[in-house]
């Protein structure tokens, strides 16, 4: 065998790692995401996804906890996270070549405390289905995350992952009308969802303009039995 040559790190070029975390809610009744005002070049003043380069010694679902609570003050292992899609292509980001690991959290609305990172002039909720402009490729990263959540919605119990802990038949109908973007009918959202043994109902009563509504909740064990098919007519 010959002699093996010693590695030189030094003499590749290594492209910098990223996560952006697009961060959706439910406010208002509507799909939002959470964007951040850009505070330096490049696309200063523009709105953009949430995120930061990968340290060193932190893997990449810790990098994307790390923005999480960093943008939203909300530093909790329950809060669902997932990786979504990686974005390289080598034009993505004027400064140098950046790969990003985009991931994707669905948060109830009213755990976030709401708050902009030093690197960022201000943040804000806005509608996902009709946001500004945004820097880098992340019109993207947003739509991407979008088709996934869509996607779940129509095969898993995604949707609950938006809604507080508790919620009427009403306020679940107007979640999966506002994500998927149609109208459906409410005689038989209710029929399909109370027959599907996803639901437990409550002891609790919410009160309004009209006679009290019943409070349900996600059964316990309900992932492990949604069948693979829309929860509604």
């Amino acid at each position: 065998m010959g002699e093996q040559k010693q590695y030189d790190p030094d003499k590749y070029e290594r492209p910098s790692v990223t996560v952006d975390i697009v961060i959706l809610t439910l406010r208002e009744s509507k799909l939002q995401v959470l964007l951040i005002q850009r505070k330096n070049w490049p696309y200063a003043g523009s709105w953009a996804i949430p995120g930061g380069f990968v340290e060193m010694n932190e893997s990449l679902e810790a990098a994307a906890r790390r923005e999480l609570a960093e943008e939203t003050g909300v530093d909790d292992p329950a809060i669902h996270l997932e990786q979504l899609h990686t974005f390289g292509d080598p034009g993505r980001d004027p400064r140098m070549r950046v790969i990003s690991v985009a991931h994707m959290a669905l948060v109830p609305d009213g755990q976030l405390a709401l708050r902009a990172a030093s690197d960022a002039s201000d943040a804000g909720w806005f509608p996902a289905y009709d946001p500004p402009p945004l820097a880098f490729d992340h019109d993207q990263i947003l739509s991407c995350a979008i088709g996934r959540l869509r996607s779940q919605v129509e095969t898993t119990p995604a949707i609950f992952r938006l809604l507080p802990e508790t919620f009427t038949l009403t306020e679940l109908q107007s979640a999966y009308e506002h994500v998927l973007r149609e109208d459906l009918d409410k005689r038989n959202f209710r029929r399909k969802m109370l027959s599907s043994d996803l639901l437990a109902e409550t002891q609790q009563l919410r009160s309004g303009d009209h006679r009290p509504a019943k409070l349900y909740r996600l059964q316990e064990d309900a992932a492990g039995r949604h069948k693979a098919q829309r929860p509604y007519p």
